[in-house]
């Protein structure tokens, strides 16, 4: 029986732990995620890993929920002891998922903690990782600079100041390259209730006076220029499906107009102003040599009820079906050749198939994997989600090409999520080897899991 996540985890062979040693040290480029930019600039301190692990973690929420948690002691008013308590005693439960081994492998880097969590054992591991952040290395910063992050990219709307960026790249002091990216989702939200107010700070940011769907359109690309400027290259888009519709200029203009009447919206409605901003945006993204990441199929907010008590993005969202395949095909193709770099992610995986050949449509030749198929996201960040992403693009694609993994989250401890994705990687390239199945070349296949793990995103980014 071997050890419980001991130096080989998830390496089954002598060539997947040689190409593990080959990248396991290679920098982070964390080129999707939600941290704070104002908390890295602040160097934020916490107080326990209580706040580190459960402040904002919708992922642990879920969990602790359905083990039938109560909510004070996930979102509510218990103490940070209490929760992490909560949150060790249902761990034992969990078997099978991805936390399980995010959890454990964040107290092993960042606290030397080999203890497994759960009831007996919350006290004791409480105890020692308060020691360590005791000692002052623990602080925000720390964590990311700890971990060999060369650069992280924000998620940030298209109001932000962005003063919080400007602030650490001034600082002589702080090396990790923190850029925003653009994510204008408000923008194509006209089922918003709050459309109105925002389309007024939009105009506000961009100092354009809004009055139209072509100033509203002037005023966005204005602050993708803005952003730009400020070190951005790469953006997001996330929607439940991709509703395409065809929409004239005139449409747009009719469209926008009955919505800041205060007009209720069809669906058509919806697909078509949708389609009119993406389709402004993707050519100016094309322009600027930008990177379009469109992140489709999160039903979001099912339970209403929560909302309304908790807000967004607190644990209620899902995978959502959707016929993807004629409405992203239909957008991309009337791009013609102003298609930028994009990146597709889903979140079900039977749609995987459906995006990688859709990836490889619109290739530009002599544009090394213009577009990508995006790495398994969420819901599908697991061993089997990854797995099966990279089967996919195996089969259909160039594997070699693979921008690899990111983390997707709120948490500053989350950064192991590479090293497990980079041992999984490697296990499969090392399975193949030892199978039979490719060439035991290690210089061939050391460039494969060192591109997959850094290279390949850093040139795909130009940063």
């Amino acid at each position: 029986m071997k050890q419980f996540m001991d130096k080989d985890f998830l390496l089954e062979t002598e060539t997947a732990k040689k190409l593990f040693d080959a990248c396991k040290d290679m920098p982070i480029i964390d080129y999707h995620c939600h941290l704070s930019p104002q908390e890295i600039y602040e160097d934020t301190p916490y107080d326990n890993v209580g706040q580190l692990w459960l402040k904002g973690d919708h992922y642990k929420w879920r969990l602790m929920r359905a083990c039938g948690v109560e909510e004070k002691y996930i979102t509510g008013d218990a103490s940070d002891y209490e929760k992490f308590e909560k949150f060790a005693s249902i761990m034992p439960l969990c078997i099978g998922n991805p936390v399980y081994h995010w959890a454990h492998l964040e107290l092993q880097r960042y606290f030397d903690c080999t203890l497994t969590l759960n009831a007996k054992n919350a006290k004791a591991i409480w105890d020692q990782c308060q020691a360590k952040m005791a000692s002052g290395a623990h602080s925000v910063r720390a964590f990311i600079e700890q971990s060999n992050v060369e650069a992280v990219c924000t998620t940030d709307d298209p109001i932000d100041s962005l003063q919080w960026h400007a602030k650490i790249a001034a600082d002589p002091t702080f090396n990790v390259k923190v850029l925003p990216s653009f994510r204008p989702d408000k923008v194509y939200g006209l089922d918003r209730e709050d459309y109105v107010d925002y389309v007024a700070k939009l105009s506000e940011a961009a100092g354009v006076m809004i009055s139209s769907a072509k100033t509203l359109i002037n005023a966005l690309l204005k602050r993708v220029d803005y952003f730009y400027d400020k070190g951005c290259v790469i953006t997001d888009h996330a929607s439940q499906g991709f509703p395409y519709s065809a929409c004239t200029d005139e449409q747009a203009e009719d469209i926008f107009a009955r919505r800041m009447k205060g007009e209720a919206m069809s669906a058509d409605d919806l697909a078509k102003f949708f389609t009119f901003v993406m389709t402004a945006l993707a050519k100016k993204y094309n322009a600027k040599g930008m990177i379009m990441q469109l992140h489709i199929g999160a039903l979001r907010n099912n339970n209403k009820a929560m909302f309304e008590r908790l807000g967004p993005d607190t644990g209620y969202d899902s995978v959502c079906d959707n016929l993807l395949a004629v409405n992203l095909g239909a957008f991309l193709g009337s791009l013609g050749d102003e298609v930028p770099k994009t990146i597709l992610y889903t979140l079900d995986a039977s749609d995987f198939f459906v995006l990688a050949t859709m990836a490889g449509n619109f290739t530009k030749a002599g544009d090394r994997s213009h577009i990508q198929l995006g790495t398994s996201w969420w819901f599908l960040d697991h061993i089997d989600g990854m797995l099966q992403q990279m089967h996919t693009l195996a089969n259909v694609g160039v594997l070699g090409n693979f921008i690899g993994m990111l983390t997707d989250s709120r948490s500053f401890l989350s950064y192991p999520r590479h090293e497990y994705f980079r041992r999984i990687v490697c296990n499969l390239i090392g399975g193949w080897v030892e199978s039979g199945m490719y060439p035991n070349e290690p210089e061939a296949l050391e460039q494969i899991v060192r591109g997959i793990s850094h290279d390949n995103i850093k040139a795909y980014m130009g940063i």
